[in-house]
């Protein structure tokens, strides 16, 4: 898969203009919109039809994803590397900690999270899942505008 070229619709061209992540923009993310508040780019770095999917991930400002857990019964999680802006990354019943470029979360199976930009950066991340057996994704409720505003 090219890496190279952010994606080539009116949407993202505009939002490239200003913000141009080190793997690219890719498309909107328009399979997953109903777990973000605000808008996110996807753009895939690798075939998941041949190896582990991984993939750059990239929000406007203000835009987070909901809530929600990575389930294994073995292994499993979340990996983030932040690669560009800045943003947020959230545990359930924690402090928020920041997202800059060189920030890297593991998320152990089965902790509930959300990540996303900060209200006034653009954000990007590659995301991928740990290895384990059984793994699926779990959404939950958005993040609140309180909580998420409350923010520094």
């Amino acid at each position: 898969m090219s890496t190279q070229n952010p994606a080539a619709t009116p949407a993202a061209d505009a939002a490239s203009a200003a913000f141009a992540p080190l793997f690219g923009l890719g498309e909107p993310n328009d399979g997953f919109a109903q777990y973000f508040s605000g808008q996110s780019f996807l753009n895939p770095l690798t075939d998941p039809q041949v190896t582990q999917f991984i993939a750059n991930v990239t929000f406007e400002p203000g835009c987070r994803n909901n809530w929600h857990i990575h389930h294994a019964s073995t292994g499993g999680g979340q990996i983030l590397l932040c690669t560009d802006g800045r943003g947020w990354y959230q545990e359930w019943s924690k402090e928020a900690q920041p997202l800059t470029p060189g920030t890297v979360v593991f998320i152990p199976a089965d902790v509930k999270h959300w990540h996303g930009a900060a209200r006034d950066s653009w954000m990007s991340h590659v995301a991928f899942e740990a290895p384990g057996t059984d793994c699926s994704n779990e959404w939950l409720e958005p993040v609140s505008d309180e909580g998420y505003n409350a923010l520094a």
